[in-house]
């Protein structure tokens, strides 16, 4: 897994546990990614109707296109459903990005077994400042 390229070739993320609040660490990399204009985010969470301006999608199988990347915001033993959606897709995302402090290895393994790659335990706004 090489996270450049994955930063590079990835054009649509959908943020799974999106909040509105802006105290919340979902929040503060879905502004900084949209920040950046690299991207075309999907924030996903069945709370919120939008998101700074942006429609908000209760699940994944409501957004508009089949995201690059899925940015996942969701305690751990919620992991197994993200990963049950994801696989549920029309086509499946190059990549599930499980955020700092999430790691499951069986979610990983079934993950990678459909073809996903997978990061596991990284925030995504800590790494793209890093490699941009």
């Amino acid at each position: 897994m090489e996270l450049t390229r994955i930063l590079r070739d990835t054009k649509t993320i959908a943020v799974v546990g999106a909040s509105a609040n802006p105290s919340r660490p979902s929040n503060e990399v879905y502004r900084y990614l949209r920040a950046t204009g690299d991207y075309t985010l999907y924030p996903v969470n069945p709370t919120i109707t939008e998101l700074d301006g942006d429609p908000a999608y209760a699940s994944l199988a409501e957004l508009p296109v089949v995201p690059d990347l899925v940015d996942v915001f969701r305690r751990s033993e919620e992991l197994p459903a993200v990963l049950a959606e994801v696989l549920a897709l029309p086509t499946r995302p190059k990549t599930l990005w499980l955020q700092l402090g999430l790691i499951d290895e069986q979610v990983a393994r079934e993950a990678r077994a459909a073809g996903i790659e997978v990061v596991m335990d990284r925030c995504l706004k800590v790494d793209h400042q890093r490699l941009r």
